[in-house]
């Protein structure tokens, strides 16, 4: 099996290159967290491209429950078809529904399943998926059938840390915390995703960038996801590098900050600070 590395379009520290090989290892679900826009929910897509395995995406959501990633009955259904007559009601299999991990524990040959955003479900959401994650197997209680997987798959389970995840559960996985990239390895990240941005264009907006993350009191600092989305916009709208060079050590709302801000109390506090700078200058 190939291991995994960084990509083309995806560069990933050394520290989780040998958290995601490790995982592979040891079989064990891969526990990824890190601050919104880091790349979390990507990892798993080159992950998949670089085991050259299929990818099962389950996005989590506050209502979902663990069960619905095994199956669900639909027992409306079959009560509307026997009301109707059909035939197949004598078959209760018709009315169960396969979740993500029927599928991934079904599938012909060996595939990564994403979890993504755990945090998000109820606390007990993890605590029901322990037997399945460990055993690779659970039992069908209408058609009294144990669904055992082919291949093992490999799990990524991504975290915001929203809220804490139980003991019992951390324990089965092995963990990993991407932390923020380095100016070095953001200047890695934007040639990969924009190879022909003008270089002095992108050491400008990598130093905007930085400084606006570096303002203390900011409610979310923008990501990965944020940087690259203004980059973007700044060359489109073919901005000057000098629209971003500042002598001065000074906070200036940067230009089409709605990339990098996502909420009014940032862009309030930015306004403040660059009102008291202007007053001070």
């Amino acid at each position: 099996m190939a291991d995994f590395k960084s990509t083309e379009n995806y560069i990933a520290s050394r520290d989780l290159e040998v958290a995601v090989n490790a995982a592979v290892t040891l079989q064990r679900p891969l526990l990824v967290k890190g601050e919104p826009g880091t790349g979390k929910t990507v990892l798993a897509q080159e992950v998949a491209a670089s085991l050259g395995r299929p990818l099962i995406e389950w996005h989590i959501k506050s209502t979902t429950k663990a069960q619905q990633g095994l199956y669900e009955y639909d027992a409306v259904s079959r009560l509307r078809d026997g009301q109707l007559g059909d035939p197949r009601v004598h078959d209760i299999g018709n009315y169960i529904v396969r979740g993500k991990l029927w599928e991934a524990f079904e599938a012909d040959q060996p595939v990564v399943v994403l979890i993504d955003e755990i945090d998000k479900a109820d606390i007990e959401f993890p605590n029901d998926l322990l037997l399945e994650l460990d055993r690779m197997q659970f039992y069908v209680y209408e058609t009294r059938k144990t669904i055992q997987a082919k291949h093992r798959p490999v799990v990524i389970i991504t975290s915001n840390n929203e809220k804490e995840l139980p003991d019992a559960f951390l324990r089965r996985c092995f963990f990993h915390y991407i932390r923020f990239p380095d100016w070095k390895t953001m200047e890695r990240i934007v040639q990969a995703h924009y190879p022909d941005i003008r270089k002095d264009l992108a050491r400008e907006a990598l130093n905007v960038f930085f400084q606006v993350r570096d303002v203390p009191g900011l409610k979310k600092k923008p990501a990965t996801s944020e940087l690259l989305d203004w980059l973007k916009l700044l060359m489109v709208e073919e901005l000057s590098p000098d629209v971003l060079r500042s002598n001065e050590k000074q906070v200036v709302i940067p230009p089409l900050h709605g990339a990098l801000l996502k909420n009014e109390q940032d862009v309030h506090l930015f306004e403040r600070l660059a009102f008291l700078a202007r007053r001070s200058g």
